[in-house]
Parts: C-alpha cells; sequence; structure tokens
C-alpha cells in the first residue's frame, strides 16, 4: 500500500509541553500488515498511536470468524481499554496497513496519564467518539447494503493510509464486512461500472472520491463529523 508518513492527530492536538514528554517515551516502529497487535484475553502491553499505519479491531464470532468494527489510523490510538482500567484485550487488534507509529509501553503510558491533564481528557473525549462510531457500525451492518458499506470502508480506508490505491482481496473484503465473497465481488463490480473504482488482481485504485462518498451510506460522513465535532 502506498502511503505518506503524517502526524498523529491526537499527539498533535495536545499542548506542545504535554507532546514531548509524552514522545520522549515513546519509540517509533513500523508496523507491517498482518502483524497481531493483541489477541483477545491477551494482556494488552504497548499502546500505539499509529502515524503512517493503520489497525483493524476485530470481534472474534463463533471461533473462527471475525467483523471489523473499527479502523484506528493517524487520527487515533490503539490500547483504548487501559484508558479504563481494564489490562487485558477484548478485541483482535491486527495491522492492515503497513506503516509507522508512536509505540508506548503500557505501563509508562498510564503513569503519562497521571503526569498530562490534558492527555487524560483528550483521550477521554476519544473514547467517546469510538463509541459513537461503534454504534454507528452496528447500525450499518444491520440496515445498510454491501455497495454502500464497501463504499463507506474504501472511504475509510483511505483516509487512514493517505492514498487511492490499496492490494486487497475479495476474500480479505468479506472477511471485514461479514458478507459471502460473492457479495463483495457484485458490490466492487457496481462500483467499477460507475467508474468510481477500478480492480486487477487485488489493485485497487479510487478514481472519484465524491461519487464514492454519494455511492456509500450516511455512515461514513457522520463519523468524520462526529469526530470533528467532539475532538
Amino acid at each position: 500500500m502506498e502511503h505518506t508518513p503524517v502526524d498523529n492527530r491526537l499527539l498533535a492536538a495536545l499542548p506542545h509541553s504535554d507532546r514531548l514528554h509524552l514522545l520522549s517515551g515513546c519509540e517509533q516502529v513500523e508496523l507491517t500488515v498482518g502483524n497481531i497487535i493483541s489477541a483477545p484475553g491477551e494482556t494488552i502491553t504497548h499502546v500505539f498511536f499509529p502515524t503512517g499505519s493503520f489497525i483493524s479491531l476485530l470481534t472474534p464470532v463463533n471461533g473462527h470468524n471475525s467483523l471489523e468494527i473499527a479502523l484506528v489510523g493517524s487520527e487515533g490510538m490503539c490500547g483504548v481499554p487501559l484508558l479504563l482500567g481494564v489490562d487485558a484485550s477484548p478485541l483482535l487488534t491486527v495491522v492492515q496497513g503497513t506503516g509507522t507509529a508512536w509505540c508506548m509501553d503500557a505501563m509508562r503510558f498510564r503513569n503519562e496519564l497521571k503526569y498530562s491533564i490534558a492527555l487524560q481528557q483528550y483521550l477521554d473525549r476519544y473514547i467517546a467518539v469510538l463509541m459513537i462510531q461503534l454504534a454507528q457500525t452496528a447500525a450499518c451492518t444491520r440496515f445498510h447494503v454491501v455497495e454502500e458499506r464497501l463504499a463507506r470502508w474504501l472511504l475509510m480506508t483511505r483516509d487512514r493510509a493517505h492514498s487511492d490505491k490499496f492490494h486487497i482481496t475479495h476474500e480479505f473484503l468479506a472477511n471485514m464486512l461479514g458478507v459471502r465473497r460473492v457479495g463483495v465481488t457484485k458490490a466492487a463490480g457496481s462500483l467499477q461500472r460507475k467508474k468510481l473504482i477500478s480492480y486487477s488482481r487485488g489493485n485497487l485504485i479510487i478514481h472519484d472520491i465524491d461519487g464514492l462518498e454519494a455511492a456509500s451510506c450516511s455512515c461514513y460522513r457522520t463519523d468524520k463529523e462526529t469526530y470533528e465535532r467532539i475532538l
């Protein structure tokens, strides 16, 4: 996936001194597609603030399937349960886009929350945004058709990858959206015929951002407006 490294928006919003103090305890790491950050029930050992990478939050279903419920990129952080005093991960967190991230040890992160009131307050607001977006995703999965949901997912991925080009398979998309592969094939074919995207041998290119947003359900715009309003 092609991307341009960017700053993390949560960190960029902190007061200068608080941001420098936090970054002094972080390590910049390169995350690779397929890396498992944490599995359900495992202890959360680190938090991540993506800058050029992005991470899927997946909930397991029936022990062998999973459904993506959130996508975290440079607008957020991975390791939210620690903010609520929970050490174990309730979800499977997997890197979906290769790139950089700021990484901090869980214990040091807890100490950082005590040091910076601004960090605590801002991340509390991020939790509120995430909860609203999770509720939006639940409604979207239940009420919106596959083509709308696929368009939404592609736009969300573009925002976090900072690129109009992805390498992605129908099987992967089916797993992310929780639908059969044939459903994704039909939806992607429809978007191609409308000349919104092109797709060949796993290489997907978005050609018309405005058109793709028009083809998406309203959840995409609602999520962005929620983030801007609260954060």
